[in-house]
């Protein structure tokens, strides 16, 4: 039997992430994966400045070069449109295979044991089996996803699923038109728009409707596919689930969960992965103090405002009548959807939105 501080079960970057920052602890940690990487996921493929600045807390510093740099965000409903620049350092787009080569490259250079093609055949207390291999160990993370068999091994399944909806992406060859992430809103369903290269769009579609798929969704978005005239796509369309998944809990005795595994918000916040770092870098603290109850309340306090950012997200999406109206306001009140963006990014507290913001919001709302 081999032996080993950590067992962190799935190799995503929510896994990696978690190890790298248990590693730099000065722990020892292996990553157990039962895919071979690079391993890919359909998402917006976006990481918002505080996520860039988790990941270089965590170890793993992205270049401008990596990726393409957006400087922004725009939302953009039929004739309103509402756009914000970041307040310091911008985004990165990158593919979703480039950041998990990137996490992999800084995991396998601090001393993580990487063990992919690996899928986990048996769980016990300090005792993972995968392959023909058993790995003690003091500790196991569970970084395995929505479907998290850790999570389900350890009872911690319990909890509150609020949305569940499907999402597409697809990646164009044609010059990026922005520097800013667009957001497109429509009667089914967003899109994002997201450069990832000199060349390169990442176009991601979210809907309720399990039944929709991307080229019915895309010819829906009369504005969109007008920009992407004479563009083509560089690989088939990939979809994912988004759901919106609150857990009782995320730890229970040796056992903890990060990403995915320990619940989710909604892709329409665009926060998975920095809620991901965040957790890392929690998860990685909390071991060092041998306090694993510690991660339990920041990670109940670091998903808050996504939380809280998802649902209203998400009525503007159930309210077309209501989402136009808030759009109306947006775009009459050039300063109102900066300050949202930075409370987005936590570049700002939410109650830095402030009496007048909401007072001038309101006010249009009530005249528009």
């Amino acid at each position: 039997m081999d032996h080993t501080d950590i067992c962190v079960v799935g190799g995503g970057p929510a896994g990696l992430a978690a190890a790298i920052a248990a590693r730099r602890k000065g722990f020892r940690v292996a990553v157990v994966e039962a895919a071979r990487p690079p391993i890919d996921k359909a998402c917006g493929e976006g990481i918002m400045p505080d996520g860039l600045a988790a990941l270089r807390e965590i170890g793993v510093p992205v270049r401008l070069e990596h990726g393409s740099p957006f400087r922004g965000l725009c939302f953009v409903d039929g004739a309103y449109s509402a756009s914000a620049l970041f307040a310091g350092e911008p985004g990165i787009g990158l593919r979703r295979t480039a950041l998990h080569e990137l996490l992999a490259e800084h995991a396998a250079a601090a001393g993580v044991a990487l063990h992919w093609g690996a899928p986990v055949r048996g769980l016990a207390p300090g005792r993972v089996d995968f392959g023909r291999r058993t790995l003690r160990c003091r500790w196991i993370v569970g970084a395995d996803g929505e479907r998290s068999l850790v999570r389900r091994w350890a009872g911690l399944d319990a909890g509150r699923r609020t949305s569940r909806r499907v999402g597409f992406r697809c990646h164009f060859a044609i010059e990026p038109w922005s520097d800013h992430v667009e957001v497109y809103w429509g009667e089914r369903g967003q899109w994002y728009v997201t450069p990832v290269g000199p060349r390169e769009l990442c176009v991601a579609f979210v809907t309720r409707d399990p039944r929709l798929r991307f080229p019915a969704a895309l010819a829906a978005c009369p504005a969109l596919t007008r920009l992407l005239a004479g563009a083509h796509p560089l690989a088939d369309v990939r979809g994912a689930v988004s759901v919106s998944r609150r857990l009782h809990a995320v730890q229970r005795g040796a056992v903890a969960l990060v990403g995915d595994a320990s619940g989710s918000v909604d892709a329409i916040t665009g926060e998975g992965l920095c809620l991901a770092f965040r957790q890392a870098l929690a998860l990685a603290a909390a071991l060092a103090a041998d306090d694993l109850s510690a991660y339990q309340t920041t990670h109940r306090r670091i998903a808050r405002l996504p939380a809280w950012m998802a649902r209203l997200m998400l009525l503007l999406d159930r309210h077309p009548a209501l989402r136009r109206r808030i759009m109306r306001a947006l775009s009459s009140d050039p300063a109102l959807f900066p300050r949202l963006a930075a409370i987005h990014t936590g570049a700002l507290a939410p109650g830095a939105f402030g009496v007048g913001g909401a007072l001038s919001l309101g006010w249009q709302l009530l005249t528009g």
